[in-house]
């Protein structure tokens, strides 16, 4: 496993920062979510999980959370290979994920997939219906960051 650069480190704080507004009350955002989606499987990390309040309180605080999260978000990285990435989606979808989120913070996109198949890819300019909060909306430009609109010198 690779450390993130510094802009992969700002985008999963932005989305770990409004993923937690939005779904304030309804359950966890942890960044580095470590979980098993099948009890015999490797040790995976989430980028940024979201668990609900009811899947949180069965978590035996001596063990991984297994399953997957509810929602995972996995931030692409030079070293994460399309392969790696396929297989991660199927494991989640599988065994309790209900949205893998992809984010390409050089292409600013976020390709979000579900368990029925379906996949979409949201854009700069378009908004992300958070099915998990009554289908708020998340700007897909809100968790990029451009240093010129943030005030960043």
């Amino acid at each position: 496993m690779s450390w993130p650069n510094f802009g992969d480190t700002r985008v999963r704080s932005r989305i770990g920062r409004q993923l937690d507004a939005a779904l304030d009350g309804h359950g966890i955002i942890l960044m580095r979510l470590a979980f098993r989606a099948i009890p015999e499987y490797d040790l995976r990390v989430a980028d940024v999980g979201y668990i609900t309040r009811e899947r949180w309180k069965q978590i035996n605080d001596e063990d991984y959370f297994l399953g997957a999260p509810d929602l995972i978000v996995e931030v692409l990285s030079p070293a994460t290979t399309p392969i790696e990435v396929s297989e991660k989606i199927g494991l989640c979808l599988e065994n309790g994920c209900r949205e893998f989120w992809v984010v390409d913070r050089h292409l600013r996109q976020i390709t979000v997939s579900t368990p029925d198949g379906l996949t979409r890819t949201y854009r700069s300019g378009e908004s992300i219906p958070l099915a998990l909060a009554e289908n708020q909306p998340l700007r897909v430009d809100s968790v990029f960051v451009d240093k010129a609109r943030d005030g960043i010198v």
